[in-house]
């Protein structure tokens, strides 16, 4: 039966481009293979577009736009308030899509369809919201009138680990704002995004306002569109690295970009915190997603008084974590991605290891199929450790004693990315003070999970540029222009 299940799912999904409101093979029927991370094999074949099926797609977008921008704000609100309201109604069936090609268990693929319904529904309620002003010139002898218009067609990527939460995070500003689209899934993961596409037709986006292209070969397909000179926006959610590349490419157009890049996030356990709090804190921000996430804790930082108590309640913890396939009972944490992350996560536990870190908890690589690795904590882990510096994306858990909140502070902040961090204290002033000190763009004040459609996501210095979410998520997608009045 669940076999059955899980085929009806799949073959109820779209698997070709949707370019211009239709459903068509990519250029030369070519095809791309969707494996399912729990056994590494391709369950699903989608089209493989080429740079001639992106041309298409952003003609597409760039055809809508001056219609989709004249659209009642309250029409394209309407849009995106039956878009939360279909997957409300179908999340059984997102979830279990999103489960097979991404791997998380069921539980936490339903909490991500929540998690993206939301987006739709907060930016439902921003589309009637867009507004300007009129003032009278300082010197009285003119006025002043500011409006906010859409940018433009635009171009958005987003990554494996969220498949439907990062799409509807950029496509809903999008739909409120006036902008047509033209967004390119994943390869390990575009099944969610096609079925996301067939209910935003069916809550009656027109044609053309939003295209899916999905490809093996991305940097040969995007490229093009960035330097096109149509497009007007990219928005981009990924590794640095490829952010770094793409800002390049953005520059010759001069596009307006929205960059949310790798974190390393650091989480403080002060002596005064309450355990029990910081250990549920640190378990929520560090295998949310079975750690595959930008806003992960990458590196835990306790202080040496409650190092050792703090250290046996987390171990405790992980070790009690179910490892399997997301669509089994009880699972609690899926596999990796792929084999080339699994592998990377071993590397960087290996060198941890050589460096004089010690294992409390898992620290190898499982037998059998598929692309799993086991819930790890590590103590003693040296500053000169790899995973100090690099995004680990996995379930592995990095212990350092501090003995100072400077020495805290400096430890956290020595990283070039700056993302989110997380601080457990019950100290009201020393809070507001480390708040203040700690270089990134978000913090979880005795709480370990930050992000809220409502409110503003996004980091600073090399992770990302831009906010998404929260009141001013839909300025990214907006123009402002000016026009001066002789009265």
């Amino acid at each position: 039966m669940d076999q059955q299940r899980e085929q009806a799912v799949v073959e109820g999904c779209p698997t070709d481009l949707f370019i211009g409101g239709t459903w068509q093979a990519a250029e030369g029927g070519r095809t791309l293979g969707v494996e399912d991370p729990s056994t590494g094999t391709t369950f699903a074949q989608v089209a493989d577009a080429s740079p001639a099926d992106g041309k298409a797609a952003l003609d597409a977008a760039v055809a809508a736009q001056a219609e989709w921008a004249a659209t009642a704000p309250r029409e394209r609100g309407e849009i995106l308030r039956r878009t939360y309201e279909l997957m409300t109604e179908r999340v059984d069936e997102l979830a279990l899509l999103m489960t097979l090609e991404m791997g998380k268990p069921v539980a936490e693929s339903k909490g991500e369809i929540a998690y993206a319904a939301e987006f739709f529904r907060w930016f439902a309620e921003e589309a009637v919201r867009i507004e300007g002003s009129y003032q009278v010139a300082p010197n009285g002898k003119g006025r002043f009138l500011v409006m906010r218009q859409p940018v433009g067609p635009c171009l958005l990527i987003t990554p494996w680990n969220f498949p439907a939460a990062m799409g509807a995070r950029k496509i809903g500003p999008a739909v409120a704002a006036g902008c047509t689209m033209v967004i390119k899934p994943a390869a390990q993961t575009p099944l969610s995004m096609l079925k996301l596409a067939e209910l935003m037709t069916e809550a009656g986006l027109p044609a053309g306002v939003l295209n899916v292209i999905t490809t093996s070969d991305s940097g040969g397909v995007m490229e093009p569109l960035i330097r096109d000179g149509r497009a007007r926006k990219l928005s981009f959610t990924g590794s640095t690295q490829v952010g770094r590349k793409l800002i390049e490419q953005a520059a010759d157009q001069v596009l307006r970009t929205s960059m949310e890049l790798g974190g390393n996030a650091p989480l403080l356990v002060f002596a005064d915190a309450n355990l029990d709090q910081a250990v549920e804190g640190a378990m929520l921000a560090k295998m949310r997603n079975g750690g595959e996430a930008c806003t992960a804790a990458n590196r835990i930082y306790v202080e040496r008084p409650v190092l050792d108590e703090f250290s046996r309640r987390l171990s405790e913890r992980m070790a009690a974590l179910t490892v399997g396939r997301g669509t089994e009972d009880g699972v609690d944490v899926g596999p990796l991605i792929d084999a080339a992350q699994r592998g990377k996560v071993a590397e960087l536990v290996d060198d941890a290891l050589a460096r004089g870190a010690r294992a409390l908890v898992g620290g190898s690589v499982a037998d059998g199929n598929g692309y799993f690795y086991p819930p790890t904590v590590l103590a003693d882990v040296p500053h000169d450790a790899r995973l100090q510096k690099e995004e680990i994306f996995g379930p592995v858990a990095p212990l350092t004693a501090f003995d100072t909140e400077d020495e805290a502070v400096r430890m956290a902040n020595d990283t070039e990315y700056g993302l989110v961090s997380y601080l457990f204290t019950n100290d009201l002033t020393r809070a507001l003070r480390i708040s203040e000190r700690l270089e990134t763009g978000m913090i979880g004040l005795n709480q370990g999970i930050v992000s809220n459609p409502a409110a503003p996501f996004g980091g600073v210095k090399q992770s990302g540029l831009g906010r998404e979410g929260g009141a001013v998520g839909i300025d990214e997608y907006l123009d402002v222009k000016y026009v001066a009045i002789n009265v």
